[in-house]
């Protein structure tokens, strides 16, 4: 098959369901879009929807453009909670304070960790991306190249990222938290929709869902009830939503796998944050990464021992050791190879409060440092990854260029 017919062959997977989002004007204003419904008559959903100034936040599922493939995202309503854990809390680590008052804003996310089936769409850029550019079509250039999406190259051996299953349901998992990233911003521009990682305090405030004790589920069942963790998940991964949802509707927040959040781990916690006028935003809360480790994730994998999976428990990557045995120079910056990257995937989150400057957005989605950006441009020239334009005029375009019918 020529680039020609590869590119025609990738570009039918966009060429319906794309749905232009209206970012930047207040919800409340916005029309018939998913997420959101007008009126002062509550809905009846499961879970429950949020009041938003003259409407209602509501649990929606997304389609991924030009597939079948779908997610679901539950509304979380705003409020205040005191982020990290007491000192008193058994198996709590010193990076897990001094406890923060932090009030959040209202949002959406994803009620399951991203899947493979999800995941896997994004994976199959590599070689969209490689045929347009072979064919000199929606070429990224120094003007666009800011709005532009890096795919991620090929898996350097297939086996050990798919040891514990590949199957559509599965959490993804191995990805690094710069391609975590990209594919939020690649979905961003396919449904003209804000989406980013959680920031660790709203992942938190979503984990536990009202709830202060050490897990979200403390008088509605056990954690076996609730997560897969060392004792019962005979050491994988499972499908994903097949325990108990917490208070809000979401699934494996303790266990299955651990989740990219956006900040970076320091040996002072919150103590900068805890530093600040209380009560702190979830945006002043944020450690924005400024090296290349250590970046948190969040509520255990199903390796964990009970303490690993609480709702205050962090872990930081570690990106020379969870690559070791990776060949290549430089590493893959798309790609971990080890354990407990084996059990670190991701979720999405989409704030109601949508940033109007593009700059903004963009920083929930970039490289955040040199090295990064060096590794990915010279995977990029290497061709092991690919840069291309994903948006919402792709469909059209598409057929403007004859790449379908």
């Amino acid at each position: 098959m020529n680039n020609r017919s590869v590119a025609v062959c990738l570009f039918g997977m966009f060429l319906s369901g794309v749905v232009v989002g209206l970012s930047g004007q207040a919800l409340a204003a916005e029309s018939e879009i998913p997420g959101f419904v007008s009126g002062e008559k509550n809905p009846e959903t499961d879970p429950p929807a949020v009041r938003y100034q003259d409407g209602w936040l509501v649990p929606y599922e997304e389609t991924i453009p030009g597939t079948d493939v779908t997610f679901r995202m539950v509304p979380i309503p705003a409020g205040s909670f005191l982020l990290g854990s007491p000192n008193d809390e058994v198996g709590r680590e010193e990076n897990e304070g001094p406890q923060v008052d932090v009030a959040v804003s209202p949002f959406w996310m994803g009620a399951c960790e991203v899947t493979w089936e999800e995941y896997k769409v994004f994976m199959s850029m590599l070689d969209l991306f490689v045929a347009l550019e072979s064919s000199g079509v929606r070429l990224v250039t120094e003007e666009n190249e800011v709005d532009a999406v890096t795919a991620p190259s090929a898996l350097y051996d297939p086996t050990t990222t798919f040891i514990n299953g590949e199957e559509p349901k599965q959490p993804a998992v191995t990805m690094t938290q710069y391609s975590a990233r990209q594919y939020t911003k690649w979905l961003s521009g396919l449904t003209g929709r804000f989406y980013r990682l959680p920031a660790e305090a709203e992942w938190e405030y979503a984990c536990r869902a009202g709830t202060k004790a050490p897990f979200s589920f403390l008088e509605t069942g056990s954690i076996s009830d609730h997560a897969w963790f060392v004792e019962n998940s005979d050491d994988t991964t499972h499908p994903v939503g097949e325990k108990k949802p917490n208070p809000w509707g979401l699934f494996d927040m303790h266990g299955n796998v651990a989740e990219w959040v956006i900040d970076e781990m320091t040996a002072d916690g919150y103590a900068t944050a805890a530093g600040l006028s209380q009560p702190v935003s979830a945006a002043d809360s944020i450690r924005w990464p400024t090296d290349l480790e250590s970046r948190v994730v969040r509520g255990g994998a199903y390796f964990d021992e009970p303490s690993q999976c609480r709702s205050a428990a962090r872990r930081g990557s570690e990106d020379e050791a969870w690559k070791d045995v990776d060949p290549n120079l430089p590493k893959s910056p798309f790609w971990y190879t080890e354990e407990p990257a084996l059990g670190v995937g991701m979720r999405l989150v989409r704030p109601v409060d949508i940033p109007a400057a593009q700059e903004k957005k963009a920083r929930w989605w970039k490289a955040d440092v040199e090295s990064i950006e060096f590794d990915v441009n010279d995977r990029v020239s290497q061709g092991r990854g690919a840069r291309g334009i994903a948006d919402v005029s792709l469909p059209e375009e598409a057929k403007e260029l004859g790449f379908a019918e």
